[in-house]
């Protein structure tokens, strides 16, 4: 059987789970028949929108049946099932190789439904702007109100 885990870079059995599915940067892949281990890039990291879907048909694609995560969205979590995959979440701040260890000796749970909300791993953005924009406003003058505003700043945000 094979077992999918979101990964954090790069891969293997000693990095950490990474707790987002659908953007995490790849995933190990362990086959428990053979003991062999693949790291696959997650190429739904950078999608604009349908990371958890592209990412649960990459799963499938590898040929695992099982995935071990931190959370799991919607989407992502309805594709699962659907591709008849089954999903474990919960797994926060373990190796791969402890969260295989876990799995295979019974100790996680199943998830029956999402973990997380729908966009939940796009990240928030720290973004600080303080745009210098050079407003190129078309107002006529002060006061007797005849300004009409419709300024375009066209200045760097740095």
């Amino acid at each position: 059987m094979k077992i999918a885990i979101s990964s954090q870079p790069p891969g293997g059995l000693e990095v950490l789970v990474d707790p987002r599915f659908g953007r995490c940067v790849c995933f190990t892949i362990y086959d428990s028949e053979i003991g062999n281990v693949v790291v696959i890039p997650n190429t739904a990291t950078e999608s604009f929108s349908g990371a958890g879907i592209q990412a649960a048909q990459l799963v499938v694609n590898s040929g695992a049946t099982v995935v071990l995560t931190g959370n799991v969205g919607p989407n992502a979590f309805t594709a699962l099932q659907q591709l008849g995959v089954q999903t474990y979440t919960g797994v926060f701040g373990a190796t791969v190789k402890a969260a295989i260890d876990q799995y295979l000796a019974g100790t996680l749970t199943s998830t029956t439904s999402p973990t997380a909300g729908a966009k939940s791993g796009m990240g928030g953005g720290a973004g600080r702007g303080a745009g210098r924009g050079g407003g190129a406003g078309r107002g006529a003058g002060r006061g007797g109100g005849g300004g009409r505003g419709g300024g375009r700043g066209g200045g760097q945000n740095w």
